[in-house]
C-alpha cells in the first residue's frame, strides 16, 4: 500500500519519543531506593512482561491531536490502532510474520492528497509480510523501547488510575530539553503505568496497563480480506 502517510509517521515517531525512557523491577518501589534504582527496577518489570496494552496520546503545539492503542506481546504478535482528530485511522494486526492492515477512508483520502471518488467506507483488510514493514511506515513491531537514559530525579508522590506511585523526572539531554514525568507503581510489582513528555513541539501521555492479561489476536476473515491478485507492484 505504498508508503504510510506523513501524518501518521510523524505521530508514531512521536509516540515513540514519548516513551523511550522507562524502568522497573521484581518487588514494589520503595522511598528507600534512588531514582536510578527505581527506574531500573521498573524496566526489568516491564521488559518481563508477556502482554500489556500501551495507550498513547500526543498534542502537537498547533493543537492537533494524535493517538494510538498497542496490545501486544512485546514479541512478534500485536493489535495496533492510530487515529487523528480528522478521523483517519489505520489499524494493524501482526501475527508473527504476517500483517494485516486496514487504512479507513479518510486516512487513504489524507495519503492520497484528495478526497477518493467513492465515499464508500473502507472495511477491508491488507496481508502482507510483517518482513515488508520499515521504521517509520506508520506500523508496530509489536515491541516497546523500555531503556533508560539520562539522570532522574524523585518527584511527588501520585497516582494512576487510583494506583499509588512515585514520580520520576527527567531531563532529555540530547533532544530539545524536554521533560519525561515516570509513574511508577509503589504497591505490588513497580509496573510502569504512565509517562508524560513536554516539549516544545508537542506533549505525550502515555499509559500502561492490562498487565499479563490474556492477549487474544485472530486474523480477520477469508471475506474481509482484499483481494489483490492482478495487482502489479
Amino acid at each position: 500500500m505504498g508508503k504510510i502517510s506523513t501524518v501518521v509517521t510523524a505521530t508514531a515517531a512521536c509516540l515513540m519519543l514519548g516513551v523511550t525512557v522507562t524502568s522497573c523491577s521484581d518487588g514494589a518501589a520503595t522511598d528507600g531506593r534512588s531514582a536510578e534504582q527505581s527506574l531500573e527496577g521498573a524496566y526489568k518489570t516491564m521488559k518481563s512482561l508477556t502482554s500489556v496494552t500501551v495507550e498513547a496520546g500526543t498534542t502537537r503545539t498547533d493543537g492537533e491531536r494524535f493517538t494510538s492503542v498497542l496490545a501486544t506481546d512485546l514479541k512478534s504478535t500485536c493489535t495496533f490502532r492510530s487515529s487523528s482528530e480528522s478521523g483517519a485511522a489505520l489499524e494493524q494486526i501482526r501475527i508473527k510474520e504476517t500483517d494485516y492492515i486496514r487504512p479507513n477512508r479518510a486516512y487513504l483520502d489524507q495519503w492520497a492528497g484528495r478526497e477518493m471518488p467513492s465515499a464508500a467506507e473502507q472495511d477491508r483488510w491488507i496481508k502482507k509480510s510483517s518482513s515488508e514493514s520499515v521504521p517509520g511506515d506508520g506500523l508496530s513491531d509489536c515491541t516497546w523501547p523500555f531503556a533508560t537514559f539520562g539522570k532522574a530525579e524523585k518527584g511527588e508522590p501520585a497516582e494512576v488510575d487510583g494506583r499509588p506511585a512515585i514520580t520520576l523526572v527527567m531531563t532529555d539531554a540530547k533532544g530539545k530539553g524536554g521533560t519525561y514525568t515516570f509513574h511508577v507503581a509503589t504497591e505490588g510489582k513497580p509496573y510502569l503505568l504512565k509517562v508524560d513528555y513536554k516539549g516544545t513541539d508537542f506533549r505525550t501521555t502515555t499509559t500502561f496497563g492490562d498487565f499479563e492479561k490474556p492477549l487474544k489476536v485472530e486474523p480477520p476473515a477469508d471475506d474481509e480480506l482484499l483481494d489483490l491478485r492482478g495487482i502489479g507492484g
